[in-house]
């Protein structure tokens, strides 16, 4: 189930926010968010100026490489030693998701996706320190991907399908993150990067 119709790469189509409702789901989808120039600012400078790494992580028996680079962000109290301390540009960002939604984010998660063989697999968030029933905001820049949902008991479900665009801000609510899994597929398209930046809210260690 594809809920809006593609646009044009790297353009931001005019301002307009929906809410998805369907069973353990919670979505509010704001398509034009960040305005198109203001959205390439931010794409450029984060696209060059962010510390990329590679994310090793447990599969199975043993560790892998994450087909995706990260940068990981917030303060030591709250993220962790690893954290990178907050940009003025990161901050700016924090704040303007924090004034559209109403919540409060400490930290954030910036992914790279630097072409179609960049992906993220099948999973949910669902890590103890942001709690069972998490606010997770994301907000994309760069190369439009499609962002897909499936309900983890419910097969009865159709699949969720959300193109997220240049500027597009997507809000994961309620027990989004408890019923339901999310990912984004390698493409055998030509891609340009994609950044994505999910905002959320750690427990102080």
């Amino acid at each position: 189930m594809t809920l809006f119709d593609d646009k044009e790469l790297f353009t931001v189509g005019t301002s307009s926010k929906k809410y998805i409702d369907l069973p353990d789901l919670e979505l509010m989808h704001y398509d034009g968010f960040i305005a198109k120039d203001a959205a390439d600012a931010y794409y450029n400078s984060l696209l060059h100026n962010t510390p990329w790494r590679e994310y090793q992580m447990p599969m199975y028996d043993k560790i892998v490489t994450a087909p995706r680079m990260v940068a990981w962000y917030g303060t030591h109290e709250e993220a962790g030693e690893n954290a990178l301390p907050w940009t003025p540009e990161l901050l700016e960002l924090r704040l303007r998701v924090e004034k559209e939604t109403g919540l409060q984010f400490n930290a954030v998660l910036l992914n790279l996706y630097r072409n179609g063989n960049d992906s993220v697999a099948w999973h949910s968030d669902k890590e103890h320190r942001i709690g069972s029933n998490p606010n997770i905001a994301s907000v994309t820049f760069g190369q439009t991907r499609p962002f897909k949902f499936r309900h983890k008991t419910n097969k009865e479900i159709a699949q969720v399908e959300i193109p997220l665009h240049h500027g597009t801000l997507l809000l994961m609510s309620g027990t989004t993150n408890t019923f339901w899994e999310h990912h984004i597929p390698k493409s055998a398209k030509e891609m340009l990067p994609r950044i994505n930046l999910t905002f959320r809210q750690v427990k102080q260690r």
